[in-house]
């Protein structure tokens, strides 16, 4: 067996990221950039009014103005403003020709076509977007490597891009094993539990936005095992198998992937719930065979998986650890780490009860997993502890 550290620094030696696929605009929100984006064009385009008013020049404030006409949003055609003449402008029209300065429609006063200005606090330029104030012809807009939050997307939307170069994310399969399992809202006969697990990681995969999902089942068959693990293989970034990865006599993960063509890394680590954690690479696929338990699988899901497959779309991970004070004293043996359910509040971290690797029911009210250190035995009240806050 190996430790928890080891088993974390062998799955980030064997990742590559994936391709960069090019992919419309509207499908990139939560991808990260894999090109620099340069404007094409000066934006706004034009000399714009930034509220509803009127068009003039500047250095004729002081006079009563002739009305001329007006331009509207959307406008194609521009009018062009002499000496004494002001136009009627609204929010996100071209300025007239001549016209450097817009005054509100509230600080004037009008009769018939004739226009005072009632605004001693004017200035030449005030309420006019410039010609590439937002960004110019040329410029850098957003580097490789920026995240495409919904702002970024409005952002490149604005400046004319239709399409971006992104890291794409990884295509997932799930092989869940095991004869006993049963899907919920069917009859329970004897002997057989309800699966869970595929639908635990599903959702937390379409949490993290990821899409392309593919759950397969395989009972406890060497040969079923073989053939779905070819089928997942060949259209998948990353396969997770649950179940079947302990050494009893129907856990045949370990020999179908050795069949498959899989290079294993590690089997077993020293942790509780997870020992009998796996983990392999074909070519740049990563494999992991996650216990069967429920309450292990998320726990090396969170662990070990989930910031794997952020590294291969080229995110950080959002799995945070940080430090907190242990509320009450807590003992387990030595020689594993123990990743318990918890509840983190202002510093403050708590062990939930129904600790157990077949239990979801702590889990289902846990927002972190409390980490004791393998070489420890009793941990006391205020100690201070690392503690992975789970994505929300």
């Amino acid at each position: 067996m190996i430790s928890v550290k080891e088993a974390k620094y062998l799955i980030s030696q064997h990742i590559a990221v994936l391709n960069p696929v090019s992919v419309d605009l509207a499908k990139a929100s939560g991808h990260i950039l894999a090109a620099n984006i340069y404007a094409k064009y000066d934006i706004p385009a034009f000399n714009q009014s930034s509220m509803d008013g009127y068009a003039l020049k500047f250095a004729d404030h002081e006079r009563v103005l002739r009305l001329i006409g007006e331009m509207a949003a959307g406008s194609t055609t521009s009018i062009t403003i002499q000496e004494g003449e002001t136009s009627r402008i609204f929010t996100g029209a071209p300025l007239p020709t001549g016209a450097d300065t817009v005054v509100m429609q509230e600080r004037i006063t009008r009769i018939d076509e004739k226009i005072t200005l009632q605004d001693p606090n004017l200035k030449p330029g005030l309420n006019v977007r410039d010609k590439g104030s937002e960004i110019k012809a040329g410029a850098l807009a957003m580097e490789k490597g920026d995240f495409l939050s919904p702002a970024a997307i409005g952002f490149l939307a604005g400046i004319g891009i239709n399409e971006v170069s992104v890291y794409p994310m990884p295509k997932i399969s799930i092989i869940v094993t095991g004869k006993e399992l049963q899907q919920p809202g069917k009859v329970l006969e004897f002997g057989q539990v309800y699966e869970s697990n595929s639908f635990s990681l599903t959702a937390a995969l379409k949490h993290e936005g990821i899409e392309q999902i593919a759950v397969y089942e395989a009972d406890d068959d060497l040969e079923v095992l073989k053939k779905t693990l070819q089928i997942a293989l060949a259209s998948s970034d990353v396969v997770l198998l649950t179940g079947g990865v302990s050494v009893g006599d129907y856990d045949f993960v370990i020999e179908a992937a050795s069949y498959c063509g899989i290079n294993k890394i590690f089997h077993k680590v020293k942790q509780k719930p997870g020992k009998p954690l796996f983990f392999g690479t074909m070519d740049q696929k990563l494999i992991f065979g996650l216990p069967g338990n429920p309450s292990s699988v998320l726990s090396c899901y969170y662990n070990y998986v989930l910031p794997a497959i952020k590294a291969l779309s080229h995110k950080r991970n959002n799995v945070i650890e940080v430090q907190a004070k242990l509320t009450h004293a807590y003992s387990k043996a030595l020689g594993l780490t123990h990743f318990l359910k918890g509840k983190y509040e202002n510093g403050l971290v708590t062990p939930l009860t129904a600790q157990e690797s077949y239990r979801l029911s702590s889990f289902a009210q846990a927002n972190c997993l409390i980490c004791l250190d393998e070489t420890k035995e009793h941990f006391k009240e205020g100690e201070i502890l690392t503690v992975l806050i789970l994505p929300g």
